[in-house]
């Protein structure tokens, strides 16, 4: 007769013990998975965020610049309002509303025109000054009057918040506009 040994047959399932480590390697999984996808959204709002604010800023910047070098004078100035005459002798205004944080161009001649140039803009300065500069430096002397005014310096900061706190995506845009057209 024959005798035949039959061995242990191994276990069909998966022990409660595979099961829990294969479930912590999946949830290890799923949380990198969140974590990357959160910081991947909050990295792409905050680039298109940047880029829009970079856009507005662009776009006030050349508008501002543009109308400076063709005006004819300087009519008033403040820290938060720039008035010019443009070569048509009409009025055209710039004017900081820090309440509403918005820059304003306003003209004479087409009222309706009105535009607002920037907002979410936190802070906003005018400076007037003439052409000749501050000896061993780059500055230039302030005007005593708009009358004297050949250079207008302007420098504004613009931020928004983003998923609940402030972010300033956009630095300190600055300039120093020569007034072009002046006749004297």
């Amino acid at each position: 007769m024959f005798t035949r040994t039959i061995g242990r047959r191994k276990p069909a399932g998966m022990s409660i013990a595979e099961a829990l480590v294969a479930m912590c390697v999946v949830m290890l999984v799923i949380l990198a998975l969140c974590a990357f996808s959160m910081f991947a959204t909050r990295s792409f709002a905050t680039m298109y965020n940047y880029v829009d604010l970079d856009d507005d800023n662009r776009i006030a910047m050349d508008t501002l610049t543009r109308d400076v070098r063709q005006a004819r004078r300087v009519i008033d100035c403040t820290a938060s309002r720039l008035v010019l005459e443009d070569p048509n002798g009409n009025t055209l205004g710039y004017i900081y509303d820090g309440g509403a944080r918005t820059l304003i161009r306003t003209n004479s001649a087409t009222p309706a025109a009105t535009k607002v140039m920037l907002t979410e803009c936190d802070r906003m300065l005018f400076k007037i000054g003439q052409r000749n500069t501050v000896a061993g430096g780059y500055d230039v002397y302030a005007a005593a009057t708009p009358a004297t005014a050949k250079v207008v310096n302007v420098s504004w900061l613009c931020s928004r918040t983003l998923f609940g706190r402030k972010a300033n995506t956009e630095s300190v845009q600055t300039a120093r506009i020569v007034i072009r057209k002046q006749g004297n």
